[in-house]
């Protein structure tokens, strides 16, 4: 079942084209990636879904919803990662997630949402005290506080060490496990290969291809590639893993 329906999607700024005629679907349950090179178009396509832009045509379905005529009540089905301005800097963790239950008019244990995502020591500390680790999780965190069926993530990982990452991965893991559907942007294709169970590759506002990477991997390997060095079974970063210990080092 689909619960994003993205049909002929364009979205212009007077004579350039950011999504061109762009079609796509995302079934329920599933973790997506929209994958492209800076200015494919990949956080205006989001953005449009999400209700924070405007389309220039085209149809977007979201949990059965219009865009066009219900656009209030797809935002009561999905959640948005903010972004550090989102955040009132005088308000502590615990303080800032019992004000987003406030205008989401639901009830909340701020303790055990903070505990979810590996928090609960920081609760009374301010966003801008937090490692850039703790400050993704903590922004997953206020996007499922209204527990959306949709979570949008854009680069949710960009920046952050190897362990970091790793444990951001396991919460994307567990958001997938519990039924919520992960649309995701990353520039790290490794991370879209460990995560996503369907990527679509976007260039210049197009989908140029969509499929499992599995599929896009193989697909590739029969076309005749081959890679200039053997990919072994481990990488570097599963040796820095190893060696310093999965747990997060955070002051």
């Amino acid at each position: 079942m689909a619960i994003i329906s993205v049909q002929h999607l364009v979205k212009k700024y007077g004579d350039f084209t950011a999504v061109n005629d762009l079609s796509f679907e995302v079934e329920e349950g599933e973790v997506f990636g929209l994958l492209g090179p800076n200015g494919a178009g990949k956080t205006t396509t989001l953005e449009i879904i999400e209700t924070l832009r405007e389309k220039t045509s085209g149809t977007v379905i979201v949990d059965g919803k219009n865009l066009d005529t219900h656009p209030n009540e797809i935002k009561k089905v999905i959640g948005v990662q903010l972004q550090a301005a989102g955040f009132y800097p005088n308000l502590n963790l615990k303080e800032l997630i019992e004000l987003f239950a406030g205008l989401y008019n639901v009830k909340t244990d701020a303790m055990t949402l903070l505990k979810s995502v590996n928090l609960e020591d920081k609760a009374k500390n301010k966003f801008k005290e937090l490692s850039g680790g703790q400050k993704q999780r903590f922004s997953i965190a206020t996007t499922i506080i209204n527990k959306p069926k949709i979570i949008f993530l854009d680069e949710p990982t960009t920046g952050l060490d190897p362990q970091a990452r790793r444990n951001l991965w396991d919460l994307i893991r567990e958001l997938k496990a519990s039924g919520t559907t992960v649309v995701i942007t990353t520039h790290y294709m490794d991370e879209a290969e460990e995560l996503c169970d369907r990527v679509a590759i976007v260039d210049t506002g197009k989908i140029i291809s969509l499929n499992t990477p599995d599929t896009l991997i193989d697909n590739l390997i029969a076309s005749g590639f081959e890679r200039k060095k053997k990919v072994k079974e481990a990488n570097l970063e599963d040796v820095f893993i190893a060696l310093t210990g999965k747990e997060l080092r955070e002051g």
